[in-house]
């Protein structure tokens, strides 16, 4: 018996929840806010699209934190092996980037998502764009706000696959939690993930380096430690080793107002191997052009160097060779707040592991299945949150077919 199932959301787990929903013998219609689906998705695409990631599964799974044991069996059955095999029946090979970062081969979204949509409506998935989910009406039904106002309708099962809320021009602003409290459903606040930091910096400083990288750097944040690079920017830092640490900067933002970092500028030399480069003469040399011949910093650096010691109220010249070594590996960076939800990569929060069962499904609203980003999951960048959003919107999708397959017998 042929069902008819709604999917609302055009993102990448509301696709990947439709496509499995039609292939499962469902009548699916899914429902869009935006004039387009993944809006998202064909901007994360901009500089080449990062489907998943290459390392071992365990590792993988580790990168989802306290999540991992609910998101374990979604990924597993969905793994990264099979997203790429997936991507291939699309007509779309993967490689394997120098990071172990998984791309298409053409590096973009949109031939990707062409031929996803065209599968779509090979199975007769029906989208309907312009739709604002608002929640059910008094007889259950789903409410949805369009250009030629409310409308309603009625479905076997629901998937809400509604996202987070960062970057709500492209549609995910998180109006959805309100009808779920108001249905009782447990939702953690959301909150900025993948994000940059704000820093108090002097008017010097950041008229100086905003706009600057700082490269090959560790931050360190909780016992936390993240490689990559930085950008300095006029309200702080932006990039990869920030966002990696967005969940413990947060956590210690929410319980000391403040969170306290350090940055080593020299992650690959020992403390010791530094005092001795500078303890070497200087020469006629400014304090500044020494440390960047001797250590090999970029200006960014130094200026970074300096203005820590000017924070502490002692001019870097002023400080000893074991004072300088100790701080080029351990610049104290103090995070005033993250950068505003609206500004992140991803979200953290959401609707509790606690308020769905192994389907998906929401315990207190049966029949009712949630996917993606809009689950209290969070993820660094490199894949995995593509990854996670895929294989949820596969889950949710097999839970509803099952619950289908109950509800007929």
């Amino acid at each position: 018996m042929e069902h008819r199932v709604a999917v609302v959301g055009g993102g990448p787990a509301g696709l990947m929840a439709a496509e499995t929903l039609a292939a499962g013998g469902a009548r699916v219609t899914l429902y869009e806010r935006m004039p387009r689906v993944a809006r998202k998705l064909l901007l994360a695409g901009r500089g080449g699209l990062n489907l998943t990631h290459s390392e071992p599964i365990g590792r993988f799974l580790g990168r989802y934190r306290e999540a991992e044991p609910n998101l374990r069996p979604a990924i597993e059955a969905f793994s990264p092996d099979t997203l790429r095999t997936w991507c291939d029946g699309l007509g779309q090979e993967t490689f394997v980037g120098s990071s172990g970062r998984v791309f298409p081969r053409v590096m973009k979204t949109s031939p990707l998502l062409r031929a996803w949509l065209a599968r779509l409506a090979d199975l007769g998935v029906e989208i309907r764009l312009g739709h604002r989910w608002m929640g059910w009406d008094e007889d259950g039904l789903l409410r949805f706000e369009t250009a030629d106002g409310e409308t309603t309708t009625d479905s076997a099962c629901t998937i809400l696959a509604l996202g987070g809320a960062s970057w709500p021009r492209l549609g995910s602003d998180g109006s959805w939690v309100a009808p779920l409290a108001r249905a009782g459903i447990a939702i953690t606040p959301l909150a900025p993930a993948n994000c940059g930091i704000r820093v108090d910096w002097s008017d010097v400083f950041k008229a100086r380096f905003a706009g600057s990288p700082l490269k090959r750097i560790a931050l360190v944040c909780r016992g936390e430690t993240a490689r990559g690079e930085a950008l300095i920017t006029a309200t702080g830092l932006e990039g990869g080793a920030v966002y990696a640490l967005s969940p413990a900067i947060r956590a210690e933002i929410a319980s000391s107002g403040a969170a306290e970092l350090t940055l080593d500028v020299r992650p690959d030399e020992s403390e010791a191997d530094i005092a001795t480069r500078l303890a070497r003469p200087r020469g006629k040399q400014s304090l500044a052009t020494f440390l960047r011949k001797a250590l090999r910093l970029d200006p960014a650096a130094v200026g970074l160097l300096q203005e820590a010691a000017h924070t502490a109220g002692t001019p870097l010249s002023s400080l000893g060779v074991e004072d300088v070594a100790r701080l080029v590996k351990a610049v104290p960076i103090r995070a005033t707040a993250l950068a505003p939800i609206d500004r992140a990569i991803s979200t953290a929060g959401g609707v509790s592991f606690d308020e769905i069962d192994h389907g998906f499904m929401l315990r207190r609203r049966p029949g009712t299945f949630v996917a993606g980003e809009m689950i209290d999951w969070e993820a660094p960048t490199g894949g995995y949150l593509l990854q996670a959003s895929f294989a949820t919107g596969r889950a949710a999708a097999e839970g509803a077919l099952a619950f289908l397959k109950r509800d007929a017998s």
